[in-house]
Parts: structure tokens; sequence; C-alpha cells
């Protein structure tokens, strides 16, 4: 069964708690210029609604373009989608430059009441595929350990998970076959997981 049509977010008890959210911020870019916000725009409801309900902090993980697991920031960093999202919400948005490891779980640990903080591309770390490239080119895979850690990571950063990118969830990644059942793209394994607001139009 798909994660929309399990628990959806308005049914989510999120009050005082961290909200992970998985969102599809893979938005065209030129010259690290956004040229169409509509992707970011579409979220904007999850993301006010979990405010609204007194959640904690929503984290937001995103990929953006196709580096395979080579980090491109240049070209591919999310930052420039943190201005805009600042904007389209109309508060501050703490841009992580990287989206797992002790320095982003300590950021997403305890964070102020009402925080929003979107983390660096997942797509700059060969485990959220499970297979990439090395810095050289050659293809990589990922091993079961890393990919793992990888998830361990990610599901520190929340109490809750809410998947409201509805471009990748139909895509499920060769390595989440046998994780299936914690119903998400990278495998945040969190106790209570809901499909966000484009889920259910969709």
């Amino acid at each position: 069964m798909s994660l929309s049509k399990k628990l959806t977010l308005e049914k989510l008890d999120v009050k005082g708690k961290r909200v992970v959210m998985r969102v599809d911020f893979n938005v065209p870019m030129k010259n690290k210029q956004m040229t169409n916000n509509q992707r970011i725009k579409a979220v904007i409801p999850s993301i006010k609604f979990c405010l609204d309900h007194g959640a904690k902090s929503v984290v937001l993980i995103s990929h953006l373009g196709r580096p395979d697991g080579v980090p491109m920031p240049d070209k591919y960093s999310l930052e420039p989608v943190a201005v805009e999202l600042k904007s389209l919400l109309g508060k501050d948005v703490l841009f992580l430059k990287e989206c797992v490891g002790p320095e982003v779980e300590k950021a997403c640990a305890d964070p102020a009441a009402g925080s929003v903080i979107l983390l660096e591309n997942l797509h700059f770390h060969v485990e959220e595929e499970g297979k990439g490239k090395d810095a050289y080119g050659n293809k990589v895979k990922a091993k079961p350990i890393e990919i793992e850690a990888f998830q361990g990571s990610l599901s520190k950063l929340g109490d809750v998970y809410v998947n409201d990118a509805f471009g990748t969830a139909h895509r499920a990644h060769r390595y989440q076959e046998p994780l299936s059942n914690v119903g998400s793209m990278v495998g945040v394994n969190l106790p209570q997981k809901a499909g966000g607001f484009l889920m259910k139009k969709d």
C-alpha cells in the first residue's frame, strides 16, 4: 500500500514534534537562479499546516539534478531554494550545507519552535540512490551498511515523517526494495508516517 493511501497529514499529530518532510525541489536552475518556483510553491500548504499546528520544526529533504552522488554545490546546491522558500513563507529558513552527519543531527536535535530547516541535496550522497559515480566519473555502488548509516542519520532528524514529493514517490530506488515497509525514498525510519497534501491531491 502506498504512503498516500495511509495516514494523511491532516490526521497526523505534529504538535511539539520535529517533522521530516520529503519534498520535490528539483526545480529548473540557470546560473544559480531558478527559472520556475512552482514546485516550491506547491509544498507551502503542507509546511504551513505543520507550523500552524504547532510543529517544533519542519526539516525539508530533497534532491536537485543528477550529481550522481558527487557533491557539486556550484551547480546543484539547494541554497537558492532556501532563499525563495524564505520569501514564500515569510519567515527565516535555515539552510544546512549537508544532509547527514553529526553537525546536521545537532542542528535538528532541539531547534527553536517553529523552525524551518532545508538540508543540502540528497543526491550529493551515493547512498541516496544506492549507486552513482565517484569524483573521477567511475560507476560506484553504495554498500548496504553505508545506506543504513545514511538512512539512520536522516531518521534522527525528526519524530514523524511526511512525504509530499509526488514526483519522486513512485520511483522506488533499487536499494529500497527490502526497505519498502519504511515508506520513503531514502528509508527514513520513524514511527509515524503520512502523505502530504500533494500526495493526497494526486
